[in-house]
Formats: structure tokens, C-alpha cells, sequence
């Protein structure tokens, strides 16, 4: 029951206050390019654990990764100092794929020599080309992105305010890719039992809501960065969420990032989660216009994935 997470910025960090606050595991080991972050962040957080669930929240190197059960990773170049921060840009986080394949395969390598059987979860932006680069970086490792699990609860979240409903009892996905090409899952979405479709046309305001709905989750990231510097919290719930699925093999079915042989690149469509990662792909329903944006999200992925794979490679220190 240990967790190891990798980068003690703002998302290494929210990830570990989640964890915490969870209960998500027995034992958390941060490790960071500055081991004087890390021990300074674990200390911190040390000082909390008296009043929740029992957890042990230390720093560590690589090499006390061994017998982690799932490791998050969050290293690189965020969203920000990236750059990638325009809403009219179409290559979103993927714009921050070049600098941080680099830093993954420095990174990936030194997580897997210390712990081989752990799950990998990509954390950082863009989550679903960084697990086939770690993937392809160190084959025969379980990698998994967070991918859409975040854009999902976003959906329910803004479907729940729009509806006067709790966001807990709607069911709507987003699938494909953690970025502008994602799929909202609109024929599947449901509140208590009756089609959100069927909603919207009875207040006879489909078309509106859904193009700015599409668009408040869509962008989410952008509005929280511009009046907070950095999208972490929900992120890090979702990690830790993710975490425990993992390490309790609770064979859960939410839509999360894995390499999907059919479309040749990791993205996300609802899956069971256990102990070694994605268990099984329950490929949902899908109307002619989703299965299309599907297929368009794989490609813009495999272009993004094409183009780094042949650039050539310099050594990055991991940023965090």
C-alpha cells in the first residue's frame, strides 16, 4: 500500500495533499530534483497526518520507490510556462509534448530499475502521448494516463449546476483525448435515469448548452490558471482516486487513459481498473458524431506523437 510520486510542484504537490487527506495509502514517498522540496513538502504535510486516516508521507530517491504499488508522475513543463495557454491554439497541452518526452525518458528509466512492478500513472500535460513515450521508453511497464477522468467529472460537474442536480448522481463521460480534441459523450449522459438529450430539448436549449458547456470543460484548465496560476486540485483528487483503484484492485469502470491497439495511441474510453492497470476496454455506444470525434481525437494524438519521435533528443533536467 505505497505510492510514489514524482515532482513536488503544484500538481506533485496537490496529489500528495489528496493522498493524504484520502487515506489513499499506507505510505507516500515524494521525490523531487531538489530532495531539500521533498523533505521540506513531506514535512509539511507530516505535521497534518495526527488528525486523518494513517499515512506515512516521507521523501525519498528513487531507489525507496521499491514496493510502491503505483507510481504518479508529474515532472515537466506545465501548462503556463509552457505556453500553452491560448484558447485559440487547436494543439492545446500537446504543445508541451516536446519538452516533456524529454524529461519522461530520463525519468521513466529510474522509476522502473527501482520499481519494476509498479503501475505508472501520467500525471503531467499531455498525459496520453507522455504514456506511450514512457511506454516505448521502457516496454513491458503497466502505464497509465489520467486522461479524461478529470474532463469527465468537469462534465458532470457543469450538467449538475446547469440541471440543479448533485454532480454525484450524473452519469456523462468524456473520451478520447485530455485536450481540445476530447468527446463528450452527450448520447450516453444521463441524470437519475432520463437522457440529458432529452432534457435539453424539453427547455429547448440544446444547442446553446452544449456548445458552451463543451466549451467551460473544455478550457477549465485555462480559467483556473488564469485566476490561480495552476490547475492542480482536481487533478490531484483524480490522481489519488486513481491510486487507490490501483491498489485496492477494485476493479472500478472510469474512463481513463490506456494504449489502445485499435487506434495504434494511449486515450482514454471507460475502462475496469485493478491492481495491474486497465483490466478491460468497455467501449461505449456511441452516435456516428462521437465515433467520428474519436477517431479524430486518435489522430491528432498519433500526429503529436509522430512529430516528437523525430526530433532529436537532448537531455532535459526534469522541471517540477
Amino acid at each position: 500500500m505505497k505510492i510514489g510520486i514524482i515532482g513536488t510542484g503544484n500538481v506533485g504537490c496537490a496529489c500528495a495533499m489528496a493522498a493524504v487527506n484520502r487515506g489513499s495509502a499506507r505510505e507516500i514517498v515524494l521525490v523531487n530534483r531538489s530532495r531539500k522540496t521533498a523533505e521540506a513538502v513531506a514535512t509539511d504535510m507530516r505535521y497534518g497526518t495526527p488528525l486523518g486516516p494513517k499515512v506515512d508521507i516521507v521523501d525519498g530517491d528513487y531507489d525507496d520507490l521499491k514496493g510502491a504499488g503505483i507510481v504518479l508522475i508529474t515532472v515537466g513543463v506545465n501548462e503556463k510556462t509552457g505556453g500553452a495557454t491560448d484558447r485559440n491554439d487547436p494543439l492545446g497541452r500537446l504543445k508541451l509534448l516536446d519538452k516533456n518526452a524529454e524529461i519522461y525518458r530520463d525519468v521513466v528509466p529510474r522509476i522502473v530499475r527501482a520499481a519494476p512492478n509498479a503501475v505508472l500513472l501520467v500525471v503531467s500535460d499531455p498525459p496520453d502521448p507522455l504514456a506511450d513515450i514512457a511506454r516505448e521508453t521502457s516496454p513491458g511497464v503497466v502505464v497509465l494516463s489520467t486522461g479524461t477522468y478529470l474532463d469527465s467529472q468537469r462534465f458532470r460537474v457543469h450538467l449538475g449546476k446547469h440541471f440543479g442536480a448533485d454532480p454525484a448522481h450524473v452519469e456523462a463521460q468524456v473520451i478520447g483525448d485530455h485536450g481540445t480534441s476530447q468527446v463528450f459523450l452527450w448520447s450516453s449522459a444521463r441524470i437519475g435515469g432520463v437522457p440529458v438529450a432529452a432534457l435539453l430539448e424539453r427547455h429547448g436549449e440544446r444547442m446553446e448548452l452544449r456548445h458552451k458547456l463543451e466549451r467551460d470543460v473544455r478550457y477549465a484548465n485555462i480559467s483556473i490558471i488564469e485566476g490561480h496560476d495552476a490547475s492542480q486540485y482536481g487533478i490531484g483528487i483524480v490522481s489519488a482516486r486513481i491510486a487507490e483503484m490501483v491498489l485496492n484492485d477494485e476493479r472500478a469502470v472510469v474512463p481513463i487513459g490506456s494504449y489502445q491497439k485499435t487506434f495504434g495511441v494511449t486515450l482514454s474510453l471507460p475502462s475496469i481498473v485493478g491492481r495491474r492497470g486497465v483490466i478491460e476496454v468497455l467501449e461505449p455506444e456511441m452516435s456516428d458524431e462521437e465515433r467520428e470525434g474519436l477517431r479524430n481525437s486518435a489522430d491528432a494524438l498519433n500526429k503529436a506523437l509522430e512529430r516528437v519521435r523525430k526530433q532529436p533528443r537532448t537531455k532535459v533536467a526534469a522541471s517540477n
